[in-house]
């Protein structure tokens, strides 16, 4: 997503709507009673900890993708490069310019006409070629209706979102490029945290 110009033209009509996204839940769905933690991500910020449901249902090539590089420790002081208020925070890249990506192939778009892009849902960051998905990815702030079927969601933030909402903006004039960015202090599947 997000990568040179596609953000920009999503995010002014994204910010109109701000307002209203301050009255949202700190979470899109409700976390389930027993998490699975094959299927949970315990994403760590220097202010707290972050935990992501995996949505393999919906998603289950860019899931896999996610867990394989928290098995290989990709995520660990990566920044949030982009961080635009009101909107989302982007981060997955190693190279904190936008541009950067894992070794591995990219992942094709997984759409989902039933996933809803809410604050704390998660999705895949990708250039503007739908399948040019790969190591990035984007937690939302507030809601974004128009990245409906056109990203891919992988997950949804169940705890730890007002640790989201601490991570460090970006500047408006230069779409949200952060300038001593917050980073990833490490992000592992909670199966292997045991």
């Amino acid at each position: 997503m997000f990568r040179r110009g596609v953000l920009g033209l999503l995010a002014a009509g994204l910010l109109a709507g701000a307002a209203f996204a301050q009255a949202e839940p700190d979470a899109p769905a409700a976390a389930p009673e027993k998490p699975d933690p094959q299927n949970t991500v315990n994403l760590d910020l220097s202010t707290g900890r972050v935990v992501i449901r995996l949505r393999p249902d919906l998603a289950p090539k860019h899931v896999e993708r996610v867990k394989l590089l928290c098995r290989e420790h990709f995520y660990d002081n990566t920044p949030f490069h982009r961080v635009i208020e009101g909107f989302m925070a982007q981060g997955g890249d190693p190279t904190g310019t936008g541009e950067g990506g894992s070794k591995h192939p990219n992942v094709p778009a997984e759409f989902s006409n039933t996933a809803h892009f809410l604050r704390g849902t998660v999705g895949a960051a990708r250039s503007g070629d739908p399948d040019s998905a790969n190591s990035q990815f984007f937690i939302m702030f507030a809601p974004g209706a128009s990245l409906d079927g056109q990203y891919t969601v992988w997950g949804n933030v169940v705890s730890g979102m007002q640790f989201v909402d601490k991570i460090k903006r970006g500047s408006p004039d230069n779409n949200g490029k952060v300038d001593g960015p917050d980073r990833i202090v490490k992000m592992r599947l909670a199966a292997d945290e045991k």
